[in-house]
């Protein structure tokens, strides 16, 4: 495991995973969020100091996490670069985010629509993921 590019790739996945949720769930799906029933804190009470570095300090070490996982499980991923990195961020998906997310509807009280926005958005957000640790990971051209 390189632990420069794992570093490299969960500080870079934090940074796009950052400017993906303020682009999509703070803006332009923020709407998903009105749908009733309406479960959310206010803004006042989510924007806190405490909450902001909390939730950052997560989101890196998740970010991380993501890509020592990717490293770990390396060799036994098919495909090179991008493409070996977007087979692991569909993979990561399908085992977490979706198996995760998917049966919500069936134990909280949450609107169906804001599942499938999670459920789709986290699709985006994983391929984007697995894309960045998968170039920052690729194969150099081997020296003879």
């Amino acid at each position: 495991m390189n632990k420069g590019k794992i570093i490299l790739s969960g500080i870079l996945i934090w940074i796009v995973g950052t400017i993906w949720t303020f682009l999509t769930c703070g803006w332009l799906f923020n709407w998903v969020y009105t749908i009733e029933p309406v479960i959310w804190r206010t803004p006042a009470e989510m924007f806190t100091a405490t909450n902001l570095v909390l939730s950052n300090l997560f989101g890196i070490l998740i970010a991380i996490i993501f890509a020592s996982v990717y490293a770990f499980f390396y060799k036994g991923l098919p495909y090179k670069g991008v493409k070996k990195g977007l087979v692991y961020g569909f993979i990561i998906w399908l085992v977490g985010t979706f198996s995760g997310m998917i049966t919500l509807p069936f134990y909280m009280t949450i609107a169906n629509t804001v599942v499938v926005y999670w459920v789709l958005n986290g699709l985006v957000a994983n391929l984007i993921f697995g894309a960045i640790v998968g170039a920052v990971y690729k194969e150099g051209k081997k020296k003879k």
